[in-house]
């Protein structure tokens, strides 16, 4: 829920500037940002950095339901590679029952019936 409203948010901020881009793109003129499209870049900007460490955060923590190091963020910084497995990591269910940084957040025990 975090990443999609984040996303949600994040398209909002975008769109006047994206619009004017679009905009000057169609009529053969060079996209320079002006007005609500220069606001749109600054709210976007500071809104990206209000929320860095609360996704660094987010990201630890899923990595931690899955049973791994939080330091396998950083793995993230190897070009193109590093990126999917991070993605791969992040989308993996979560370990069952409770691993070495706490309970599993969905209350599964380890062999426990899934239904």
């Amino acid at each position: 829920m975090f990443a999609l409203i984040n996303g949600i948010i994040s398209l909002i901020l975008q769109l006047p500037y994206q619009m004017q881009t679009f905009s000057a793109t169609a009529n053969g003129l060079a996209p320079e940002p002006t007005g609500l499209g220069l606001v749109s870049i600054v709210l976007t900007a500071l809104y990206g950095l209000a929320l860095f460490l609360p996704s660094l955060a987010v990201t630890i923590r899923r990595l931690h339901d899955t049973g791994r190091s939080g330091w396998w963020v950083l793995i993230s910084l190897i070009p193109l590679i590093g990126g999917l497995v991070l993605f791969i990591f992040l989308v993996l269910d979560s370990q069952p029952g409770p691993n070495k940084w706490g309970p599993n957040p969905k209350g599964m025990q380890s062999g426990a019936a899934s239904w």
